[in-house]
Formats: C-alpha cells, structure tokens, sequence
C-alpha cells in the first residue's frame, strides 16, 4: 500500500467509525432512541481507533514514504494528509493497557450517568403556585425572566437540588475515575490532562491568561455589585434575583421583538447577507425544548467536510437548541443559541482539507478555537445595528432606541461579570480535580462550588450554580470550560479588527469570506493564535474583551448609537443562498424544510410554532 493509498484507506476507516458514533450520539441526546448500549459501543470503538499508539509509528513509517511519490502535487497533499492524522493520533493516544482499559471504563460510566440524568425530572413552582417540570433553559429563563420572586427562587432551588443529587448519583465517582485515568497516563489530575489535550498549553500557562484577566476584572465587577445593591437592596445578590434584578426589565421590553417564531428566517437572512455559506452541506436543526432532550445546545457533525482525492466531500452537521418559544425570554435566548450553533456548523461545513480529522470538534481542535466561530456569531445580537434590521414586533416596527439603550444601561455595568461567570468554572474545576479521593464528598464539593462563586462572582451563590452547568459531566465538554473565554478574548478582538477595517459588522458580504479564509478552511492543521495573526496580523490578545468589559454604560451607548446612524448611509446587503440542503426536525418529526426554498421553510416553521404555541 502506498503512501496515498494508506491515508485514503484511513480516511474510509475513519469515516464509518465515526458515524456510527455521532449518529448514536444524536438519537441518544435528542432522546428518540434509549439504546445507551448500543451508543456506548460505538463511543468505545471511536475512541479505541484514535487512541491507538501504535498508528503514531504507522503514519511515521507512511511519512518517510511519502518521499517516493513522484507527482508534486500528491506528494504535498499526502504529507498534509497524514500529518493532520498523526496529531490527530498524538492527541488521542492512550498508551498502556491500564489506560486503555480505565478509558473503556469511564465511557461506560459516563454513558449511564447521562441516562440516569436524562430520566431526572426536574421540577419548579411557576408564578401561578404550580408544580410543573422545568429543563435547565425553562428554570435559566425563569431565574432571569418571571416576575414573581416565589417562581424565581423556586427554579433556583430546583438548580441546588440538581446539584445535591448530582452528588448523590456519580458525580464524585466520575471524578475519582477521571483523575485515575489522567494519573495513569502522567498528569497530575483530569484537568491537566484535558488542558494538555485541548488546548496544548499546561495549566500554568492557561491560568497566567485566566489569572490576568481576573485582576483586569475584579474592581468592575464588584463596583456594579456594590451599586446594585445600594440601589435595590442586598437581597438582589441573592442568586434567584440577581440577574433578574439587573436585567429583568430590558429583556422583557425586548421580549415582543425577537419571538423565536422568527429565529429560522433571522439565521437565514443575517447570515446570507454576511455571505455566510454552507458548502452544500446536509444540515438538520432540532430547536425545540422536550423532555428527555439534551439540555444545552450543542453542533455536532456526522460527516466531516474533506476533499476525498480532489472530490469534494460536503458535511452533514446536526446542532440544536432548546427553545420554548412561549416562554418570556426564550425568544432571544433561543435565537443566540441557533447563531451561535449555526456558527460552529459553518466552520465544519467549510473546512477544505483532504482528511476528516481536520474537521471535527474534538483534539487537536482546540476549543476556544472551534468556540471563536460560533461565539462571533452570536456576538452580532447584541449589536445595535443588528438589533434595529432584525428585532421587529408584529407590525414590522423596529426595537426602538429606548429598549436599547435601557439594555445597555442594564447589562453594560455587569459585563465583567458575565464573563467572569464563565472564569469561575476552570478555577472550580482545577480545584475540584486537585482533591484527595477522600476530600470528595458532597458537602466539601458543594462548599468549594460556593466559595469560588464568592470568589470569582462576588456573590453568595451563582444564578446558574456551577454543578448544574451540563458541560461539567459531558466527557468531551468537562475541563474545556475555559475555551469559551479564551474563546470570547479572540471574538473581542476579531470583532475590533473587522470594525476597524469596514466600520461595521451587520450584514457585512465581506466578513463570511474572510471568515472561511482566515479561520475555517485549514481546519485545526492551523493553531488558534495562527488563524488569528492571518486575519488580523496580531498575535492573541485579551486586553479587547477586558476593556470591553470596563467600559461604562455611557461608552457603550455612544458606541451603539453610532452603529444605529450608520445604518441610513448603508446600502443593505442581498441575502445569499446558505448552500445548504436543511431540515428542522423536533425529535423524530420534521417540521420544515429547504427543499422549495429558505423562505418557504421559514413559513413552514413560523406556522408550526403559531399552531402550537400560539405565539
């Protein structure tokens, strides 16, 4: 077998392990199929082909070979190839028996504690003193939303609870589990293993960013408490009313304007007009809320994008949300998670590479770069010229410049504090990690998940306590937290360096293409800080985001209103094709299609949510 015959012959391999997988992986979180067995096997034989040490010295032996080929081009492209697959295997490998043995392990606890979770109901009293069952979005939009404060502090506990019986039902055994299968492969805990693996930088080095950024932030963050509670009284803190104490009003102002109803035909235009496509991939989008469905949104894609020997091999990317679409709040909540899922499915829909490994979400993709596309996305909704096109009442009448600014002037002086609420979790997940066996017990877990929301938030309990946060018993999520912020440092600084050189960003046709040159098509053979010095010339850099973040509500304002007189000089930008084939799906059911056209697919799915929810 030849060089190319090999990373052709592997390619297949690879292709059909790891569809078995994802489609596994799907039904098994969307809840249409209970065939966790089955879902676990496939897991175990994808993370047995990639964790297999002894590909590193195959492909070795393939490289030295690849020098014989004859024909330029081949050979380039077979180096590429096989290359993307060595660091691919380097990222994975497992060596040892102990190892390998102790990663089957965790896969099938990790597989049953996820059905257990998924048959956990969870239950609130809403505003009118009834006991109804709450998904995590349902209680998130409760805490941030409802108007009682009986409703709100009811969803919060349901949150505690989850937390308690987290602990109670394999939590710490995850845990020591974990930490034993990191031990056995040299690192001192899980989470140094995971920040090796997905980021390629040690613990110390991740925490001299996330250390940093924590002083640039502390005196922002805690100044907006202590005004936050001088003028509506110490009990805002409290973690059922905080959120809703600083931002309850603007957001139920905005509610009318951005109904998930609109969410499809939203992504549909802001991205065509962004000239962000698809490259005909197979997309299915399952959006809303039910039980046994998984409680976050999340992309995850089949088949990824290559080109298999010059033939062009499109994705089929499946990403969801958790919409309820008659519930306040869910609207805009709704809506940046289907912007910011659809970001994450451009990304692996556009990756030109010729092997699958360059286009898939686990390592060596690092996660604050895969983070950095769909968190760009979704950054666009808080844009005031965004919200002016795109946040329209019944009538087709704009967001006036009331709400926003009330918005602004509501979340601007917490803005640190949402970050930070995504800091807090890498420093109690490194902490957790770090305890002895015998330290890990419910109540010392539960007082070092409070004493680093005090820490890092200032505030006695979080509104989203930390145990409660699904990524923390997700395998590939766990200990990868941090992405998001790094992730959010670079979208800050991308968003800059776009600003600087077109003076907008709303329905900009320049961004897309720039996008899928600079950050999309090299796949992850191209590291974080590398795709970000070919857009913008400049090296990472936080120092975007945390001035973001400490800007006052006056700054940011101005800065909006600009965005907004900048709109009548603008000639607004066509809608083009997403070159996607699409379906939206609610479970089993498909609710909409593409097929005729994107505009009737939006009708489609805005009658479906007017007949069945009303709204």
């Amino acid at each position: 077998m030849t060089a190319t015959e090999f990373l052709n012959d592997l390619n297949r391999r690879y292709l059909a392990i790891h569809r078995s997988k994802e489609d596994f992986f799907w039904e098994t979180y969307m809840g249409i199929s209970d065939d966790h067995d089955g879902s676990t096997k496939a897991q175990t034989a994808w993370t047995s082909f990639l964790s297999d040490a002894e590909q590193i010295a195959t492909i070795k032996q393939q490289l030295e070979a690849v020098d014989s080929i004859a024909d330029t081009s081949e050979r380039q492209q077979t180096r590429i190839g096989l290359q993307g697959w060595l660091a691919t295997f380097q990222s994975h490998a497992i060596e040892g028996t102990e190892a390998q043995a102790l990663k089957n392990e965790l896969i099938a606890f990790e597989a049953a504690l996820f059905e257990k979770k998924q048959k956990h109901t969870l239950y609130y009293q809403d505003e009118n003193g009834h006991q109804v069952e709450g998904s995590l979005p349902v209680l998130a939009a409760a805490i941030r939303t409802n108007d009682n404060e009986d409703a709100r502090q009811s969803a919060h506990q349901a949150l505690l609870n989850l937390e308690q019986w987290l602990l109670e039902n394999g939590f710490i055994e995850l845990i020591k589990l974990r930490n034993q299968f990191a031990r056995s492969l040299g690192y001192d805990s899980f989470f140094d293993y995971s920040v090796a693996k997905k980021e390629m930088m040690s613990s110390q080095e991740l925490f001299a960013i996330l250390d940093d950024f924590e002083v640039r932030t502390r005196d922002a963050n805690l100044s907006s408490l202590a005004s936050l509670a001088q003028e509506k009284g110490q009990n805002a803190l409290t973690g059922h009313n905080f959120v809703y104490s600083y931002s309850g009003d603007a957001m139920r102002d905005l509610d009318p304007y951005v109904p998930f109803s609109k969410s499809l035909r939203r992504w549909v235009e802001s991205f065509g007009r962004l000239n962000i496509e698809y490259s005909q991939a197979e997309l299915t989008l399952d959006l809303l809320d039910r039980k046994g469905k998984y409680q976050n949104g999340f992309c995850h894609g089949p088949v990824p994008s290559f080109y298999d020997q010059n033939e062009w091999v499109p994705a089929q990317v499946n990403f969801t949300s958790n919409a309820k679409p008659d519930q306040i709040g869910s609207g805009y909540s709704g809506i940046n998670t289907l912007f910011h899922e659809g970001g994450h499915a451009a990304h692996f829909a556009n990756v030109k590479m010729n092997a699958p490994c360059f286009s898939q979400e686990f390592a060596p993709t690092s996660m604050a770069y895969a983070e950095t596309q769909s968190m760009f996305c979704d950054s666009l909704l808080n844009d005031a010229d965004w919200l002016k096109q795109y946040a329209l009442d019944a009538d087709g009448n704009p967001v006036p410049d009331e709400i926003i600014q009330a918005m602004i002037n509501s979340s601007q002086p917490f803005a640190a504090y949402q970050e930070r609420s995504i800091l807090v979790v890498p420093y109690f997940e490194r902490a957790l990690y770090q305890l002895s066996d015998e330290e890990l017990t419910p109540e010392r877990i539960t007082a070092l998940a409070r004493e680093c929301e005090k820490r890092i938030l200032g505030i006695e309990c979080s509104p989203r306590p930390l145990m409660a946060i699904p990524h923390l018993i997700s395998d590939e999520a766990a200990c990868a937290y941090h992405g998001y912020l790094l992730a959010h440092m670079a979208v800050y600084q991308t968003r800059a360096y776009f600003l600087d050189k077109f003076g907008y960003l709303t329905d900009n046709p320049e961004i897309g293409p720039l996008l899928a040159k600079h950050y999309w098509h090299a796949g992850n053979q191209r590291s974080h800080n590398e795709t970000i010095i070919s857009l913008t010339g400049e090296g990472f850099n936080a120092k975007y985001l945390a001035d973001a973040c400490n800007q006052s509500p006056q700054q940011a304002w101005a800065q909006q209103q600009e965005k907004i007189v900048g709109l009548v000089t603008r000639q607004r930008a066509e809608v083009v094709s997403l070159n996607a084939t699409i379906k939206v799906v609610d479970g089993s059911q498909e609710l909409a299609n593409n097929q005729g056209s994107d505009e009737q697919m939006c009708d489609q799915f805005e009658r479906y949510i007017k007949q069945t929810y009303g709204c």
